[in-house]
């Protein structure tokens, strides 16, 4: 196949463009290099990719249709064509700080990819929604035909919102796509706004972690790898209008998860129990029956697994 793999810089879409450069797809990259987090990151993660023979980068915004055209062109049409979407503003405070980035990019940059899978008539579309669009939802674990419309966040709503863009775009215009909700995603190379980094940061510094909920908040945490295959998985269905979880398959307490991850690193860490932060939700938790038997979803690592791999990269990537 032939992929323009949106956010290919990212945590994400770093894995899986690797995991589709390994068996020998060619993959075009898009990203624009942010600076949400610290770029050097996303270049390392870049650097990887460019050492492939069959992989390249457009350096590009979703709401630059020249710079998208540009990578289309590069794919071009058809049946043996897909469009692999995980590029998109992240985090759930971050939106609710910076709604208007959230609007632009997760909407109308969504948008902007679907107007051009149409126009090139691409063979399929897999993206990227969230465990986020569940909000409130009190029945558990989350099943994809669970209620998604009463969402915590802005971050949510725009994933929430992404699903009808694609629904619509089906409907109206016949483009396959294929929806992907993802549960707490963690591992090597990861997003440093996120738990597991931060935590490893404030360990390695001796600062106090600020666990928020009182540490009784429980998420189904999933290794990215894992994802990562449900993700290639995806575009190889390429079924015609599907939403799946992609979980870890197991629900952990927070407090486990910090445990496990100073065992990793050798060294306790402090602690600041803070309360329930905006648009957070208590518990997360992934019905992933409907993925295991569509898509042979089947996620093999647990935290115990994938925290030290982790800590692993952690130490080497900034000489701990």
């Amino acid at each position: 196949m032939k992929i323009l793999l949106t956010g290919s810089a990212g945590f994400i879409g770093f894995h899986t463009a690797k995991m589709l450069l390994e068996r020998g797809e060619t993959v075009v990259g898009f990203d624009n290099f942010n600076q949400y987090y610290d770029p050097k990151l996303k270049d390392a993660r870049n650097e990887i990719l460019e050492g492939y023979d069959n992989f390249k980068v457009i350096r590009g915004d979703l709401k630059d249709l020249d710079a998208l055209k540009t990578a289309f062109d590069l794919i071009g049409g058809g049946e043996d064509t897909r469009v692999c979407h995980l590029a998109a503003q992240a985090g759930v405070r971050h939106s609710i700080e910076n709604p208007d980035e959230f609007i632009q990019d997760n909407i109308q940059g969504t948008n902007n990819i679907l107007e051009l899978c149409k126009e090139y008539n691409v063979g399929g579309l897999t993206y990227a929604s969230s465990s986020s669009v569940y909000g409130d939802n009190e029945e558990s674990p989350f099943r994809e035909d669970h209620k998604s419309d009463n969402p915590m966040s802005l971050y949510g709503m725009t994933k929430k919102c992404n699903e009808l863009q694609a629904y619509t775009y089906y409907s109206l215009h016949g483009i396959k796509s294929t929806g992907l909700r993802f549960f707490t995603v963690y591992g090597p190379y990861g997003r440093p706004d996120m738990a597991l980094f931060l935590f490893a940061n404030w360990i390695t510094n001796d600062e106090p972690m600020q666990i928020f909920g009182e540490g009784k908040m429980q998420r189904d945490f999933t290794f990215v790898e894992d994802i990562a295959s449900g993700i290639v998985a995806a575009l190889d269905k390429n079924y015609d209008y599907e939403v799946f979880n992609l979980g870890g398959g197991k629900t952990e307490e927070l407090m486990d998860y910090i445990t496990t991850l100073e065992k990793a690193l050798g060294k306790e860490g402090q602690k600041e129990m803070l309360p329930m932060q905006p648009g957070d939700v208590v518990s997360t938790s992934a019905d992933i029956s409907k993925a295991q038997k569509m898509l042979g979803y089947d996620p093999k690592t647990q935290i115990s697994e994938g925290i030290p791999k982790f800590v692993t990269w952690y130490k080497e990537y900034y000489e701990v």
